[in-house]
């Protein structure tokens, strides 16, 4: 399976956030990562629809949004006008998340959950007939550059088995390094969303570069 490379486009700054889009673009991204927040599932905001929607302008690449907001439902509808292609909501935050992954699909966008390192996936197995991605948290969600959570593991051991029945991809967000990147990609691993330490706190500036290395991770 492909390797996918997913940039979290909240560590960039806005004033400059078109040329790095572009360059992001042309390094090689697979999807675009974007950040919704709301102050209250978790106390941080994220993106603006603004930015999203210059995100959108600026690259023909997949764009996948984490709706860390409490009652995701309210937001579909908006973040598909803004033509994002893969909507992650977490179920943690949702009083009928089966209703709203249907919504998305009915939207003819993908549908994705992601869950908090706290919440087991025995309470989401209902859910696997609905969705096309799976993301696991690997730090505290809200904040960027925290550390991977290394009790995580036997956790994204459990995914890796379980996705090989239903076929969509598992995603890695949070701590994501080099040292990270190597292990879970040989597990089984398909995606890793792309922060500060791996990303846009390196020495090296050149995204095509950079990502030309982590595909030989």
């Amino acid at each position: 399976m492909k390797k996918l490379l997913c940039p979290s486009i909240m560590n960039l700054d806005a004033e400059d956030l078109k040329d790095q889009i572009l360059r992001l673009d042309a390094a090689g991204t697979d999807i675009f990562h974007l950040d919704l927040m709301d102050g209250s599932f978790v106390p941080n905001f994220g993106m603006s629809l603004s930015e999203m929607s210059l995100v959108r302008r600026n690259t023909d690449k997949l764009l996948d949004v984490h709706m860390m907001v409490n009652n995701p439902v309210r937001y579909v509808d908006r973040m598909a006008d803004l033509g994002i292609d893969i909507i992650y909501i977490h179920p943690e935050a949702d009083s009928q998340p089966a209703f709203t992954l249907q919504k998305i699909k009915d939207l003819g966008k993908k549908a994705g959950i992601v869950i908090n390192p706290g919440t087991s996936l025995e309470s989401i197995r209902a859910l696997y007939p609905l969705i096309d991605y799976l993301m696991l948290m690997t730090v505290n969600p809200g904040f960027c550059g925290q550390l991977f959570l290394p009790w995580m593991e036997g956790k994204i051991d459990q995914a890796i088995e379980e996705q090989k029945e239903w076929g969509f991809p598992l995603v890695i967000d949070g701590g994501v390094n080099e040292e990270v990147m190597k292990r879970l990609s040989a597990k089984g691993v398909a995606g890793f969303v792309l922060g500060r330490l791996i990303l846009f706190d390196q020495a090296e500036t050149d995204y095509t570069k950079l990502m030309h290395w982590m595909r030989t991770l």
